[in-house]
Parts: C-alpha cells; structure tokens; sequence
C-alpha cells in the first residue's frame, strides 16, 4: 500500500502551519525616512459649503443653522494615521464529498501531495480570497449513496413540477416523476476526498495618533488623507526617524506583532505599510444667539455635529 501524509483522523479541518523555509530569509531592509510635510488648512467658505451639504443630506432637518450660522472660530488638529496590512495565505485541510460524475478513484494510487506542496498562485496582493482544491490521490468512491441507498432518488416523493407524472419530459426530474436525492443528485454515488481550503486575508492594522480635537476617533476610519509615504516588501522594516515618534513606535511594535502573530498558522507573502496626514478642522460657529460645533475632516470633508434643528416637520 502506498503511504500518504494523512490518516482518517489527521484531516481535522484545523489551520496548518506552513513549512520551515529552505532557502534562509533576507531580513528587511530600513526603508528610507519620510519628509515631513504638510497640507492647507480649509477656508472658512470652504467649511461652510460642507456644513450645508451635510444638512442637505438630512430630509427632516431645517437648513437654518447650516446656512444662517455664522462662523466664529476654527481651529486644526491635522493628525497622522500610520496603516499597517500583511498579506497572509493559510491552508487547513477536511473531508468532502460530491456526486460521483465519472472522476477517477485515485487513492492511494500515489502518494499524495503534502497541503503546502499544492500549487495554488495567489490573486493581486493585499486582496481577500479563498479557493477549495481537490487533493489529488485522495479520492474514493463511496458507493452506494447513504442517504438513497444507491436509489438516486428521495424515496417516493413525487416531483413537484410534473406531480409524479413525468409527463411532457419533466426537465426536473427527466421524466421519472421522482425528485434526485439531494446529496448525490440522482448519481447513485459519492466521490469522497480531502478538500484543501487555501485562504488569502488581507490582515489591516491602523493607529491614530491622538488629537485633542474632541472628534471620535472611530469616524477617520471612513476616510482618507494626504499620503505621506508608502513601502511595500516581503518583510517590513519600522519606520526610522518620523517627524511625529509616536508614528515610528507604532510601526515598530505593529510590524514585530504581526510577524509573530501571522507567522504562526500562515505564510506571510506581502507588507505594507502607509501614514497618510488627515486634515481635521473644528469650527464654532454661533445660531440663535448660542454657540455651537462641527467637524470638518478627511479629503472627503465629511462633517460631524450635534445639530441644532434636527426636526423641520409640521404637524397639523
């Protein structure tokens, strides 16, 4: 008998750790050290015109505060987002069946390839997929169907589009009148393999250097800056000598976790690493006498308010 890998008890569907590289790893290289830079502020027209463009966005909200308020201060806390992504393929292996349509039973006619020895290219990197690949010399036929007991159809229930007739040729049921049994689908058998799950994850990290704007930190995750800087490699090095050090701590710490945390169960291909500069702007503006905030922030300009007159409707 040839032997194989696996057992019937070592296919458990669990994560598999990838092989121990032959060829000895280059260690990454320091990239080179970013400028620093900077980007302008917005105006006061220009916070107006996204102040009114959020009210408009609101159908029971009145356009008074956004259009007669007037501004009385802004102030900018323009912060740093630092993005770290590692790109991970995983492979875990299990047990799975199909309807038998011809395939040859190859088992153990060789010895099949070991999970990590099964070519499957990648897509674009930093792109989420999965593919299922049949191990080959793993497969089997299991005959007769478990479930119809090698009838290939469910027992004596009448198919429902021609009531058992099987009259004008059925397309559901070809004429016989019965329905196929839903596992082997009218096959009578079942090819039985070892399914290898090969999953590609794009695995983000971000850190956001702390602002005393009083803006949620939560809402920068829907936009964008101005990109500082962008490097991408096998394995990263951490940035050196950034203007802000809270950005170069970061890189340092986010890039050593994820080299240990994903190297565990998977095989690092890619990473990369990005700081964009995001404008933030707070503006007071005063309606009615009282004082009131909004937010400008991101490319997007995107507002966030507590606004004044949330409710325009009339009731009669």
């Amino acid at each position: 008998m040839v032997q194989s890998w696996f057992s019937l008890s070592s296919v458990s569907g669990g994560y598999l750790p990838p092989p121990v590289p032959l060829e000895p790893i280059i260690p990454p290289q320091p990239g080179p050290s970013p400028d620093e830079w900077t980007i302008p502020s917005i105006t006061e027209d220009e916070a107006h015109e996204a102040f009114k463009s959020f009210a408009s966005g609101h159908c029971c909200w009145s356009s008074a505060p956004a259009k007669d308020g007037v501004i009385t201060n802004m102030q900018h806390f323009n912060t740093y987002r630092y993005r770290l992504e590692t790109f991970t393929e995983s492979r875990s292996t299990e047990w799975a069946q199909k309807p038998h349509e011809g395939e040859t039973a190859d088992f153990y006619t060789q010895p099949a390839p070991r999970p990590w020895e099964i070519a499957a290219p990648p897509p674009s990197h930093f792109t989420n997929h999965m593919e299922n690949i049949r191990v080959p010399f793993t497969s089997s036929i299991k005959k007769p169907c478990w479930v119809c007991n090698g009838a290939g159809t469910r027992g004596e229930e009448n198919c429902s589009h021609c009531n058992g007739t099987g009259t004008d040729r059925c397309d559901k049921c070809s004429g016989r009148g019965t329905k196929d049994c839903d596992i082997c689908k009218g096959k009578r058998q079942l090819l039985a393999y070892i399914n290898l799950k090969v999953e590609w994850k794009n695995n983000t990290e971000d850190h956001v250097v702390h602002q005393e704007s009083g803006l949620d930190p939560n809402d920068l995750q829907s936009v964008h800056g101005k990109e500082l800087f962008k490097n991408n490699n096998y394995l990263l090095y951490p940035l050196v000598g950034f203007p802000n050090p809270s950005i170069s701590e970061a890189s340092d710490r986010m890039i050593r976790d994820h080299q240990t945390k994903y190297a565990q169960s998977s095989r690092i291909l890619q990473q990369r690493q990005t700081v964009e500069l995001i404008p933030i702007s707070k503006v007071t503006y005063k309606w009615k006498g009282d004082s009131h905030i909004f937010y400008v922030y991101g490319n997007e300009r995107y507002v966030s308010a507590d606004y004044p007159a949330t409710c325009c409707c009339v009731i009669m």
